[in-house]
């Protein structure tokens, strides 16, 4: 599932922007969820995960703009694409790494385009997601939200931070090559996100939200080797 805010205080321009995303996500078998907002503190006071930020330069309050700058600020790492009745005013996009932006009114192909090349750079991204599918649909997963994989039978169980649970097909070996050196296969049930694990003793890690996960005694030198190896690389 992609999650994409709307930001703006006119309702018509964020009621075509959602009919312009489903109409682009739908006939390609994407789960999308729109959450639109009408100023910019209702959106920073948001907690909702999001992946692409739409965002109406101007608008009473705190502007788009400074909206972007804010989330930056908090390491919001997603994707922003600006909408504005003057194009002199997105020069300043480049500060706040925009994807691109619209002119209203907004050029339906223009949008389909941009959206083309959005989709394209997220399933690139691999670097930093993790691509699953599940029938027809495809879900983008942060890796930073994987606490840990489940491996039972020929599933996967992903445990995300957030308390939710996502199952699909996948082979062990291919799953190991998707995601990088944060994450390590310490059961021959379980790939652990180095990132979550808060104490390990007796072939157990002890992850920070109180769960338990078993180490096979044969990898226990290289998962603290792998510990150590994650806190020089990602902590410091």
């Amino acid at each position: 599932m992609i999650n994409i805010a709307i930001c703006d205080d006119e309702k018509f321009m964020s009621d075509e922007l959602s009919g312009l995303l489903y109409e682009f996500f739908s006939p390609q078998n994407i789960e999308i969820k729109i959450c639109q907002f009408t100023n910019g503190s209702a959106l920073l006071k948001s907690n909702k995960p999001l992946d692409l930020i739409f965002l109406d330069i101007r608008m009473n309050g705190t502007n788009g703009m400074d909206v972007a700058r804010i989330l930056r600020s908090r390491n919001y790492k997603g994707y922003f694409i600006f909408v504005t009745v003057m194009e002199e005013l997105v020069f300043d996009s480049f500060e706040v790494q925009a994807f691109d932006y619209f002119v209203k009114p907004v050029n339906h192909e223009r949008f389909h385009k941009t959206m083309e090349r959005l989709l394209s750079d997220m399933q690139n991204s691999s670097e930093t997601n993790l691509f699953i599918q599940r029938g027809n649909e495809w879900s983008i997963i942060p890796f930073d939200d994987i606490m840990y994989c489940e491996i039972i039978n020929r599933k996967i169980y992903l445990h995300l931070e957030r308390q939710e649970v996502i199952d699909f097909y996948e082979k062990i070996e291919n799953m190991e090559k998707k995601l990088d050196n944060r994450f390590f296969k310490c059961h021959r049930s379980y790939i652990i996100n180095l990132k979550y694990v808060r104490n390990y003793k007796k072939d157990t890690a002890y992850l920070c939200n109180g769960e338990e996960i078993p180490v096979s005694r044969l990898r226990n030198e290289e998962f603290t080797n792998a510990i150590l190896q994650y806190m020089k690389e990602w902590r410091f």
